[in-house]
């Protein structure tokens, strides 16, 4: 039987084989086919916890071989399956007539005992994409293979246990029909949709009813959103809550983005009770300003995700989004139009999923002061323009919800009755999500075609969206983004058909007004 493993590089990964052979001579082991330091290192973790476990280990000349020889193999989950090639060339078992291939996994200490690995789910994914029905994990990624509920998964939690299990697979060479075809059903169209436990609601916002509404809309839609207005005003604390109008995530999205954690190796710790690990919950992400490109987008020696695949199928929010770099707020771009990001590195390209919203807020200038009521901007106009170009019309011509925000007044904030009821957000929100899961699709990731066939207008509404078009010079992205949050204000309304309000109020929340430079004013 052949033993295999697995490289992580990029959302697919790699499938590495394992060879091991014994020879005369004076004994030493050589491993070859490009490995790193810490694969290196694996021939004496692997010795050690070979004679430390009871076990006798080959005293020829051990050539290890893991291939294809020309992909850089690196990581520590190389162990377990190298102490299992040698131990299995030690016995000296006959693989000629097995046409099986087992995935092993783990990393040994000196002791015996086998530590979890990160990326155990893309593992078993790939395996499966390829063939493989067999897979050994360390116990505590166990919950986490098994996920796909495909092929025979066993787990270890000794060297020991590992090669009982290789053994008990050795003798099964044929997989029944249960274990080659059960899986899960990653597709739901008419799955319930569910919530999360209320954490932070928006009983203590008060005062910012433009802006409570506009995320409303963004929610029930999946619209991105820009707020922008002085300090203090509640941009930060009314977006950071928007995680509680976000319903869990449908089973197929929770299994691409656990799988997107696992090879990122920041799965939360393994649950012993019994819960599902799958991540339903939509991301928030909160990246800092001085956030690199290869952290927003992905990247590094392995290609991993960065924070738009991490926060696939929830939120990134970018606060005080005019501070990061112009080279990371333009990479955002092609991402936002089409949910995937590829990443590049010596010759290789890995493509990860990247459906996210984003959520944006913004000072109106560097100083914050510019069109606020009762306070001096100290910034010029060219301060002003250049702060703005930082994010650039092409990227703000893709974000479907602007709100402009003042300083909330006194009586909204010392009044005693509070300010929205999260419940009854939700339940607005659930009406219009059932409406989208039924097309099969939200609403802001409507296809130009989709939008003919699902956003029907009234002919006074067709009349006031062309006089719209043309008295606000919206673009033809525009235009549909003006159509697409109308068609979600009449999804929470239960209607049909766009009205002439929703056109209205869509044209409110596309607009800006004076607190930016007139480049942006279409």
């Amino acid at each position: 039987m052949e033993i295999a493993s697995f490289a992580r590089l990029g959302y697919e990964g790699e499938i590495i084989k394992v060879e091991a052979d014994l020879r005369r001579g004076i004994p030493a082991i050589d491993i070859v086919g490009l490995p790193d330091g810490a694969v290196k290192e694996a021939r004496e973790r692997m010795r050690a916890a070979i004679r430390n476990s009871g076990l006798d280990f080959p005293k020829e000349r051990i050539l290890i071989n893991l291939c294809p020889a020309d992909l850089k193999k690196e990581g520590s989950s190389f162990d377990l399956p190298i102490a299992l090639a040698v131990l299995a060339s030690a016995e000296q078992a006959d693989t000629s007539e097995s046409s099986n291939t087992v995935m092993v996994l783990g990393e040994l200490e000196l002791s015996g005992r086998v530590r979890p690995v990160r990326g155990v789910l893309a593992a078993i994914s790939r395996g499966i994409a390829c063939g493989i029905k067999l897979f050994i994990v360390p116990e505590q990624n166990l919950a986490e293979a098994q996920l796909l509920h495909q092929g025979k998964v066993e787990g270890a939690r000794t060297l020991v246990e590992a090669v009982e299990k290789y053994h008990q697979l050795c003798a099964t060479q044929s997989m029944t029909e249960t274990d080659t075809n059960e899986h899960i059903n990653t597709k739901h169209p008419n799955e319930i949709i569910r919530w999360s436990k209320i954490q932070g609601g928006y009983e203590d916002v008060k005062g910012q009813e433009k802006l409570v509404r506009a995320l409303e809309i963004a929610a029930a839609g999946g619209h991105h959103l820009i707020a922008y207005g002085p300090p203090g005003c509640g941009k930060t604390l009314s977006l950071s809550r928007f995680p509680s109008l976000l319903p869990n995530l449908d089973t197929g999205t929770a299994m691409t983005l656990t799988r997107i954690h696992s090879i990122a190796g920041i799965l939360p710790p393994p649950a012993f009770d019994g819960s599902n690990p799958l991540l339903y919950k939509a991301p928030f992400r909160e990246p800092h300003q001085n956030a690199s490109l290869e952290g927003i987008i992905g990247g590094g020696k392995n290609c991993l995700p960065g924070e738009i695949s991490l926060a696939h199928g929830g939120v990134l929010f970018l606060d005080e989004a005019a501070q990061f770099r112009s080279s990371v707020l333009q990479a955002l771009r092609t991402p936002l139009e089409t949910g995937t990001v590829t990443v590049s590195r010596a010759g290789r390209a890995d493509t990860y999923p990247a459906q996210f919203q984003l959520l944006m807020a913004v000072n109106p200038c560097p100083c914050g002061n510019f069109g606020a009521a009762g306070r001096i901007c100290t910034c010029t106009p060219d301060m002003v323009e250049k702060y703005w170009k930082r994010m650039t019309a092409p990227l703000l011509d893709r974000i479907d919800i602007r709100v402009a925000l003042d300083s909330p007044e006194g009586k909204s904030l010392i009044q005693s009755q509070s300010g929205f009821n999260t419940t009854d957000l939700r339940k607005s929100i659930m009406k219009a999500r059932l409406a989208q899961q039924k097309r099969g699709k939200v609403n802001a990731r409507l296809d130009p075609e989709e939008i003919e066939k699902i956003c029907h207008l009234s002919p006074s509404s067709q009349t006031l969206f062309s006089k719209s078009m043309e008295h606000a010079r919206l673009s033809g992205r525009g235009g549909h983004a003006l159509l697409k949050v109308a068609r979600t204000i009449a999804d929470l309304e239960e209607e049909p058909n766009i009205q002439d309000e929703h056109i209205l109020e869509a044209i409110q929340f596309r607009k800006w007004n004076g607190f930016v430079p007139d480049f942006l004013s279409t």
